[in-house]
């Protein structure tokens, strides 16, 4: 069996467990030959409405919404990791602390396209402005086909061409670790505006036609994806091997640290109230009319699975 995936990012905490179910052989071992291929922004979903991939990795499932209205013709099958997995990272040198999301103003931030949605979300719900009290700036390259955003934004931030970014945990701890960022706000870890940790979360989407034309394809990625998420949780330092072969130097030498605080949310149950908290988001910001029932975002044919 083969599978083609495509994913928005691969220099990443958020999706790590489709990074080690490769890594690790849990693909293989399920008979599934699988290819993970970049494609920034929303490429990844367009690749899957035509058809030049069978899955992608969504780093933000709502993401999906902007090929497949209403969750037509295109389901969940496995949560990745839980809640919304960006941080927002300012220069180490401004005054602003932790959990003050009013600091931000007069800022220059940055967001990949996708994500940008529940950072503009988070503002507004913050009641700041995102068009006027903020300077929200697209980053010339960001869109190009083989770019992390993480990565790519810690690298613009200690460049001096922007203030701040909303990133996973990759470009986070890279700016940390050099001394030139310090995180303003962790969602998931409680510094949490308007209950922005149950806007999105990273999954596993496919076609409802690979689901009805090749059930056991799909059903190996989820048991090779869950088996990974548990080998994680038993075993973070698994991870390093992992960034060994599909990072850079740098990152490479992260990803355990940040595995090892990441491993509670590596969960695969596409949980009810998070499809609710999904739907509200994405009406919210104008990719649903009204919520759709959780049998029509989810294939819960696999659900005995996540078990």
């Amino acid at each position: 069996m083969q599978m083609r995936i495509a994913a928005v990012d691969l220099v990443s905490n958020t999706c790590f467990p489709a990074l080690a179910a490769d890594a690790l052989g849990f693909f293989k071992a399920e008979g599934l030959d699988a290819h993970i291929e970049l494609v920034a922004a929303l490429g990844a979903t367009k690749a899957l409405r035509n058809g030049s991939a069978d899955a992608m990795i969504a780093g933000s499932v709502h993401d999906v919404l902007t090929e497949f209205p209403r969750w037509e013709g295109v389901k969940l099958v496995v949560a990745l990791s839980q809640g919304t997995p960006w941080l927002l990272v300012v220069r180490a040198d401004l005054p602003a602390k932790r959990g003050d999301i009013n600091a931000v103003k007069g800022l220059r931030l940055t967001a990949a396209e996708g994500p940008d949605l529940a950072l503009k979300q988070m503002l507004i719900d913050a009641k700041i402005d995102p068009r006027h009290d903020v300077e929200l700036v697209e980053l010339p390259g960001a869109k190009a086909r083989d770019v992390s955003f993480g990565v790519f934004a810690a690298r613009a931030l200690e460049a001096g061409r922007i203030d701040g970014f909303w990133a996973n945990a990759m470009g986070s701890e890279t700016t940390v670790r050099r001394g030139v960022g310090k995180i303003l706000i962790d969602v998931r870890r409680g510094d949490d505006p308007a209950q922005v940790r149950r806007f999105t979360f990273a999954g596993l989407a496919t076609t409802q036609a690979l689901i009805e034309r090749d059930p056991e394809c799909v059903a190996a990625a989820v048991r090779a994806i869950v088996k990974a998420q548990r080998a994680l949780r038993a075993n973070p330092a698994s991870a390093a091997e992992v960034g060994r072969r599909k990072f850079p130097g740098e990152a490479a030498e992260l990803i355990t640290t940040i595995v090892e605080r990441d491993v509670s949310f590596y969960d695969p149950v596409i949980y009810e109230e998070a499809v609710t908290g999904l739907n509200r988001f994405a009406q919210s910001v104008g990719l649903l009319s009204a919520p759709v029932p959780y049998e029509q975002v989810v294939a819960v044919r696999f659900r005995e699975l996540w078990d």
